[in-house]
């Protein structure tokens, strides 16, 4: 894919590594030489087909050429958020055992050194030291000293005088794990081949539009599933990345206006950042073309208003996953608004297919009716590092990817997602999305943030029960809120109780910021029992 774009273009841009003051335009034929000059000194250090090299570094156009130059030697990527500590670093080196690690040298005060050693001495001997490649990214300062990053099995920084050495490993080998959520416990390392990664970033830039000269923002993580499959469909498309290694959307509001962006993927938190910097700033995002929303705070139709209504951006909800890849599916640009702002919409490859089933017995349901969401195809897992067995519990006995996920499948294929499964509410014998109600409270005039979840009573039965953090200064009271969910939902559907929050619990991950929900039911499991006494 890579030589093909230079072939294409030499000197198009590939990637723009931001900065406020001194940003950084790679060219395609620039990178590949990076790349070829990268491969040799891996395969120096005896990286080689089927070995794992983990990358802790933020979004630097390095860390695509580390991508690049591991997949052309056979090697997998494994991808580190800079926010990972000791425990989640030490699950890394003990899953994937990586041969060598690249590391951010000097970056943003952080000591990540520091937590390699913590996480190399807890790892003990399940998991032999890396050798590790310091990277100082395109602004930062020089290593002096590698041997302070040694680890055990020695440590450099790239040079720029290594002989290139082409060529592409003939091999479908590994090419890349990403870390998945951990919400049946602890995460895995779901891979996948060389040839699922090109063939899915070239149908997500085809469904997006993406085309030469298009600029296409990534501002989550490369080392998360949705920043990769982003960036990967916009060097798929011919477009420039937009790298930014720290979020701040000040900033970001700048370099999407200076730059020109015209393709978005990120979650609600994010995209709500961007739009109240926008409103202080107010610049010219209007080559902003298309965006693809995941809705994490219940804030996405409030944001693909603002897109639309501003620079008549389409937005659009998506589906994915660390083992389908995001963007699996998306709405087509035909698909009318509010639908199209949902998660979910048609697969991007006719090559994969979706289907749903009973959770308990795998049996499929019939077009409409809810159930599992199943899928198969390219796009689905090819592996879990260090845990084989974990495809034995993810895979139905005809070969389905269970995704864990409640959705609908419609006559014409278009999957509406519905929430995971442990997040379903059986209301007075009906199942319930709990966004139903989410959104619901989210649009009183008082409300920025909802989320609802459910607390089981002793009956076996289950009660809706809400939690909200209000605008600054304003008022609303438990029955208020209650009384104004009345006014729109079944009675069934109305929460048990309305609680006020200061603010949401809340995890940072490389997809984004999400709801600690299981916090939620455990506040609502109390709440209820003290009410109960």
């Amino acid at each position: 894919m890579l030589d093909e774009l230079v072939r294409r273009d030499p000197d198009a841009t590939l990637a723009i590594d931001a900065h406020p003051e001194r940003p950084i335009t790679v060219r395609r034929a620039e990178l590949r030489d990076r790349v070829q000059r990268l491969r040799t000194e891996l395969a120096d250090a005896g990286l080689g087909r089927g070995d794992c090299l983990a990358v802790w570094l933020p979004n630097w156009s390095d860390s695509l050429v580390f991508q690049f130059a591991a997949a052309s030697l056979g090697a997998h990527v494994v991808g580190l958020n800079t926010r990972y500590n000791v425990e989640e670093v030490t699950h890394v080196l003990q899953r994937s055992r990586p041969a060598v690690l690249a590391i951010a040298h000097d970056f943003h005060g952080l000591d990540l050194i520091a937590t390699l050693r913590d996480a190399v001495r807890t790892a003990g001997t399940t998991a032999p030291p890396p050798a590790v490649v310091v990277v100082p990214g395109p602004h930062g300062r020089p290593c002096e000293d590698p041997t302070h990053y040694d680890v055990g099995a020695g440590a450099w920084t790239p040079s720029d005088a290594a002989a290139p050495s082409p060529g592409a490993h003939e091999h479908d080998e590994l090419a890349v794990a990403f870390t998945t959520s951990g919400s049946t416990g602890k995460p895995k390392l779901a891979a996948h081949t060389a040839s699922a990664v090109v063939s899915h970033a070239r149908a997500d830039a085809d469904g997006m539009g993406i085309r030469d000269s298009d600029v296409v923002l990534c501002a989550l993580p490369l080392s998360g599933v949705f920043g990769f499959s982003t960036a990967m469909a916009g060097l798929a498309g011919g477009a420039a990345c937009l790298l930014e290694p720290v979020f701040d959307e000040d900033g970001v509001v700048a370099d999407m206006a200076r730059w020109g962006v015209t393709h978005v993927v990120a979650a609600d938190d994010m995209l709500t950042r961007i739009a109240a910097a926008w409103r202080r700033h107010a610049l010219d995002l209007s080559r902003w073309r298309w965006l693809g929303i995941a809705d994490f705070l219940g804030r996405s139709h409030e944001v693909a208003a603002w897109a639309r209504d501003e620079f008549g951006t389409l937005t659009s909800g998506v589906y994915g996953s660390s083992e389908v890849f995001a963007l699996a599916c998306f709405w087509p640009d035909d698909e009318p608004a509010p639908r199209r702002w949902t998660g979910g919409g048609h697969l991007v490859s006719g090559e994969m297919q979706a289907r749903t089933a009973d959770p308990a017995t795998d049996e499929v349901t019939a077009p409409g009716e809810q159930g599992e969401l199943h899928l198969r195809g390219p796009n689905v897992v090819d592996a879990y590092l260090g845990s084989p067995e974990a495809a034995e519990s993810s895979f139905t006995a005809d070969g389905w990817f269970k995704t864990g996920d409640l959705a609908e499948i419609d006559e014409d294929g278009a999957i509406r997602y519905v929430c995971r499964i442990g997040d379903v509410l059986r209301l007075r014998g009906f199942l319930v999305d709990p966004a139903e109600i989410e959104h619901r409270l989210a649009a009183h005039p008082a409300v920025t943030t909802a989320k609802v979840v459910g607390a089981r009573v002793g009956d076996g039965s289950t009660l809706a029960v809400g939690f909200v953090v209000l605008a600054p200064g304003e008022v609303a009271t438990d029955q208020d809120l209650r009384d104004w969910c009345a006014a729109a939902l079944a009675r069934f559907k109305v929460p048990t109780a309305v609680h006020v929050l200061d603010r949401m619990p809340t995890t940072s991950g490389t997809n984004g910021t999400k709801i600690r929900a299981a916090t939620l039911r455990e506040w609502a499991q109390q709440w209820h029992a003290e009410v109960a006494r």
